[in-house]
C-alpha cells in the first residue's frame, strides 16, 4: 500500500501542477508542424532562389515568391485541405514560425552591419540624410492624401480617417532594409558607394519610419494625438544611437577582446556578437523602437572591432544566407492572399495604391539624391533601392490589422505593395546601376580593397611576440614597431615559463609579475617597439608544461602573426634554431616570422641593442606566394623607415663543364625574370616603398645573394619560405638555410602554414 502511494505521487503532482496553471511543453503535433513548415519553406525558397540566380535575378526574388507559392494564393487554391493542415490558421502555430522569421530579420541585419563601412557612410552622410528625408517626406504626404481620399469600404472604422491616413502615410514611407541589403549583397553592390549610400539612407529611413509607426500606433491605441509618445520615441532613438556610437563602441570592443583573450576561437566570437546583438535588439524593442535597429547597430560596432575576424563574419553570413534569410523572406510571402485582390474594386484601388507608393518613393529619393549631388542615374538607382518595402511593410500591415486600423482588403493591398516593390527592386537596380559611371575615386577604392583582401600584410591585425630577452627578439620588436606605424595592429608580448605544475591562474598581467627577468624582457620589447599611441600593447606572463606549449596555446587565440627571435640558447649542432622555435614554427596556426640578428648575446642578462638603422632591405624572390609575402613585409617596414627595397631574382646557371652555354639563350629567361620583378615591385610601391629590382646570375643563387648583400651593404634580408620537415626539424631549404647561417646582416624568414 505504501509503495502504491509512492507511485501515485508523480501523478498527483502532475495533476496539481496542471491545476496551478504551469506552462505545458510544446506539443508533439505543434513541433511536427513547425518542422514540416521549415523544411518546406526552406526547400522551395532555396530552389526558387537558385532558379532566380540562374536567370540573373537575385535569389531574394525566388525566396519571396516561395512564400506566395506555398500560401493560400496557389497551394491553398490547388490543395486547400493539405495547405490548411500544413499551415493552419492557428495563432500559436503562427507564432512559432514568426519567431524564426524574426531571427532571420535580426541575423540579416547583423550581417549587414558587419559589412557596413561606417567611415564611408559618414563621408556620404549628408547625401544619405537628404535621400532619406526625401524618401520619407514625399511618400508621407502622398500617402496621407491617398488615405484621406480612399472610399470608406477600405477603412476598418470610417470615423477614424485621420488615424487611417497617418497609418497609410507611414506605410508608404517605410523601406525594407533587409530586402535592400539582400539585393545589394546578391548583386555584389554592397561595397560600392551607391550601395553604401543606399544602405545608409534606407537605415535612416527605416529608423524614422519606425518612430513614426510607434507614434501612429500610440495614436491608434489612445484615439488622441499623444505628444508624450512622440517625445519618447524620438528621444529614445537619439539616446540609443548616441550611447551606441560613443561608449557602446568601446564596450563592444572590450567584450570581444576579453572573449578572444580568455576563451578564444571563432565560435566564441560569433556567440559573443550574437549575445550582444540580440540584447541590443531587445533593448531597442523595449524602448518602443524597432528591434532590427539594435541588431544593425551592434553589427556595425562588431565589424569595427579588430577582434572579430573576417572568417567569423563569413561563417555568420553563410548560415544566415543558407537558412534564416530564406525562411524569413518565404514567411513574408506566405501571408499574401492574391485571391482577395481579384475583386475588381480592390484590384483597381490596389493598383492606385501601388502607383502612389512607387511614385512617392521614387520621386522623394530621386529629389533627395539630386540635392545631395548624385547624378541622374544614381538618383534613379536610389529610388529603385528605396522603393523596396518587403517584410517591413508586411509587419506594418500586420500591426495595422491588429490595431483595427486596416480591414482585410487594405491589408492585402499593402502586402501586395510590399511584395511587388521588392520584386521590382532587383531588375530596376541592375538596370539603373548599369548606367552609373563609376568615379575614378571609387574605382581606386574598390581596387585597393580588392588588393587588400589578397594582401598578406593587410590581413595582419594581431601580432604575438614571445620574448625571453636577447638581441634577436629586440630586433624583431623593432620590426614590429615599424609595422605598427603603417598598419593598425594589436601586439601581445608574452613571457613563457615552463612549469611542471602550472599555477591554476595561469594568466597574470606583466605588471603584477615579480619575476625580474620577465619584467626586464617584457619592458625591453616594449621599449624597442616604440609603438604609436593608438596601438594596443598587452603584456603577459604565462606558464605551462613547456614554453612552446604556452606560446602555441596563446597563438590559437586568433593571432595573425607570431614574431620569434632565433635564439641560440640550447641549439643542437647543425640546426638553425632551438627546439622551442622549431616546434612553434612547425605547429603555429598562423604565419610566423623568425628574426636572426647576427648580433652577440650576453648570457644571463638582457642586453640592449642599438636601434638598427635600415637603409637597404634585400628581398630575394622567385615569384611564389611566399616571396610576395616577404616583399609586402619589407615594403611595409621600408615605408616607415625610408629604406630602399631591393628585390632580386637569381638566374641559376648550370655548371659550365656540363652544358655549353650561349649568352643568347638567357634572353627569354631574363625577360621572365624582369616581368616577375616588376610584378613584385608594383606590390611594394603600392605599399609606399621605394623599390629597385635586380637580376643576378650564377651557379649558386645563395652565394650570389650573400655576395650582393655584402657588396651593397644591405641592412636586412627578408625571405619568404615554406616549411619542410627533415628528421623532425624545421628546414626551409638549403638556400634559405645558407642565407640564414652565413649572412653578415640580420635576416627574417616568413612562413605561412
Amino acid at each position: 500500500m505504501q509503495n502504491l502511494s509512492l507511485m501515485l505521487v508523480p501523478v498527483l503532482a502532475a495533476q496539481k501542477a496542471a491545476g496551478d496553471g504551469l506552462i505545458k511543453p510544446l506539443g508533439h503535433h505543434e513541433l511536427l508542424l513547425v518542422l514540416v513548415q521549415l523544411s518546406l519553406l526552406l526547400l522551395v525558397a532555396r530552389g526558387l532562389g537558385e532558379l532566380m540566380r540562374r536567370i540573373n535575378l537575385p535569389p531574394v526574388v525566388g525566396e519571396l515568391l516561395a512564400g506566395v507559392l506555398l500560401g493560400p494564393s496557389i497551394f491553398g487554391l490547388l490543395l486547400p485541405d493539405l495547405q490548411a493542415h500544413i499551415f493552419p490558421k492557428s495563432q500559436e502555430q503562427s507564432n512559432l514560425l514568426s519567431v524564426i522569421s524574426w531571427l532571420g530579420v535580426l541575423f540579416l541585419l547583423i550581417v549587414t552591419g558587419l559589412e557596413t563601412d561606417l567611415k564611408l557612410i559618414l563621408r556620404k552622410g549628408k547625401t544619405a540624410l537628404l535621400i532619406s528625408l526625401g524618401g520619407i517626406i514625399v511618400p508621407f504626404i502622398t500617402g496621407f492624401g491617398l488615405g484621406w481620399l480612399l472610399p470608406d469600404s477600405f477603412l476598418a472604422n470610417p470615423e477614424k480617417r485621420l488615424v487611417f491616413s497617418l497609418f497609410i502615410a507611414t506605410a508608404m514611407s517605410i523601406s525594407a532594409v533587409p530586402v535592400i541589403a539582400k539585393v545589394l549583397m546578391d548583386l555584389n553592390l554592397i561595397r560600392r558607394d551607391i550601395g553604401q549610400v543606399t544602405l545608409a539612407a534606407g537605415m535612416t529611413d527605416d529608423t524614422i519610419g519606425w518612430i513614426l509607426l510607434s507614434v501612429v500606433s500610440g495614436l491608434a491605441s489612445s484615439g488622441k494625438f499623444d505628444f508624450g509618445t512622440i517625445f519618447h520615441s524620438v528621444s529614445a532613438a537619439i539616446l540609443f544611437l548616441a550611447i551606441a556610437f560613443t561608449i557602446g563602441r568601446t564596450i563592444v570592443d572590450q567584450i570581444l577582446r576579453w572573449v578572444d583573450d580568455y576563451v578564444g576561437g571563432i565560435s566564441a566570437s560569433i556567440s559573443a556578437v550574437l549575445i550582444l546583438s540580440l540584447s541590443a535588439a531587445a533593448l531597442t524593442h523595449a524602448l518602443g523602437l524597432e528591434a532590427a535597429l539594435g541588431a544593425f547597430v551592434l553589427g556595425i560596432l562588431a565589424g569595427q572591432s579588430r577582434r572579430f575576424s573576417n572568417e567569423a563574419g563569413h561563417l555568420l553570413e553563410v548560415f544566415t544566407a543558407a537558412f534564416l534569410a530564406p525562411i524569413f523572406f518565404a514567411g513574408a510571402g506566405l501571408k499574401v492572399d492574391l485571391l482577395t485582390l481579384l475583386v475588381p474594386q480592390t484590384l483597381l484601388f490596389g493598383l492606385i495604391v501601388l502607383a502612389v507608393a512607387c511614385v512617392g518613393k521614387f520621386t522623394g529619393a530621386y529629389l533627395g539624391s539630386r540635392v545631395g549631388g548624385l547624378s541622374h542615374w544614381e538618383g534613379l538607382a536610389m529610388g529603385s533601392g528605396m522603393n523596396a518595402r518587403g517584410a517591413m511593410e508586411i509587419v506594418v500591415a500586420t500591426i495595422g490589422l491588429s490595431l483595427g486600423v486596416l480591414n482585410p482588403q487594405m491589408y492585402s493591398i499593402i502586402v501586395m505593395v510590399a511584395i511587388v516593390t521588392s520584386l521590382m527592386a532587383p531588375p530596376l537596380l541592375r538596370w539603373t546601376l548599369s548606367k552609373v559611371v563609376m568615379s575614378e575615386e571609387e574605382a581606386q577604392r574598390l581596387e585597393q580593397e580588392e588588393q587588400d583582401s589578397r594582401s598578406f600584410i593587410k590581413q595582419i591585425h594581431r601580432i604575438l611576440i614571445p620574448t625571453s630577452g636577447g638581441p634577436n627578439i629586440q630586433l624583431a620588436a623593432q620590426l614590429v614597431g615599424y609595422m605598427a606605424h603603417q598598419n593598425s595592429i594589436e601586439v601581445t608580448s608574452l613571457y613563457a615559463l615552463s612549469d611542471k605544475q602550472p599555477q591554476k591562474k595561469g594568466r597574470r598581467a606583466a605588471t603584477q609579475v615579480k619575476d625580474t627577468a620577465a619584467e626586464e624582457a617584457l619592458a625591453s620589447v616594449a621599449e624597442e617597439m616604440q609603438l604609436p599611441d593608438d596601438t594596443t600593447l598587452q603584456t603577459k606572463m604565462e606558464s605551462g608544461r613547456s614554453k612552446a606549449e604556452v606560446i602555441l596555446n596563446e597563438a590559437n587565440k586568433n593571432y595573425d602573426l607570431i614574431v620569434l627571435g632565433a635564439s641560440e640558447q640550447m641549439r643542437p649542432q647543425k640546426t638553425l634554431f632551438n627546439l622551442l622555435v622549431d616546434r612553434v614554427v612547425q605547429e603555429a596556426p598562423c604565419a610566423t616570422m623568425v628574426v636572426k640578428s647576427h648580433l652577440p648575446q650576453a648570457k644571463g642578462e638582457i642586453c640592449k641593442i642599438a636601434q638598427q638603422k635600415l637603409t637597404k632591405i634585400l628581398v630575394p624572390t622567385v615569384g611564389t606566394e611566399y616571396s610576395k609575402n616577404a616583399v609586402e613585409m619589407a615594403s611595409t617596414i621600408a615605408a616607415q623607415t625610408g629604406a630602399l627595397v631591393m628585390i632580386v631574382n637569381v638566374i641559376n646557371l648550370p655548371q659550365v663543364e656540363y652544358i655549353l652555354y650561349e649568352q643568347r639563350s638567357l634572353t627569354p629567361v631574363k625577360e621572365i625574370a624582369h616581368d616577375l620583378l616588376e610584378q613584385q615591385a608594383a606590390i611594394g610601391r603600392n605599399l609606399g616603398a621605394d623599390v629597385k629590382t635586380y637580376i643576378l646570375q650564377g651557379t649558386s643563387p645563395e652565394r650570389e645573394i650573400l655576395k650582393f648583400a655584402q657588396t651593397q651593404e644591405v641592412d636586412l634580408i627578408i625571405l619568404g619560405s615554406n616549411i619542410r620537415m627533415v628528421t623532425g626539424r624545421v628546414f626551409f631549404g638549403h638556400r634559405v638555410d645558407a642565407i640564414l647561417s652565413k649572412a653578415h646582416c640580420p635576416v627574417a624568414v616568413i612562413t605561412v602554414p
